[in-house]
């Protein structure tokens, strides 16, 4: 299995999606105090980068 640009990119764009929601799934139900609010941003953060990524897809 050959792996181009697309194919990292799309390995890298579900790796982030799922790394978003273990992070959003700690914010909410792990941590209960202010740090549950930075888990769920850098949660967010996570999908934005996954965004970014599937739309190089076809581009880079």
């Amino acid at each position: 299995m050959a792996m181009n640009k697309n194919t990292v990119l799309a390995w890298a764009t579900w790796i982030m999606v799922f790394v978003g929601f273990a992070l959003i799934g700690l914010g909410a139900f792990r941590y209960d105090d202010v740090a549950g609010w930075g888990f769920a941003a850098v949660g967010v953060g996570f999908f934005a980068n996954a965004w970014v990524f599937n739309a190089l897809k076809g581009r880079v």
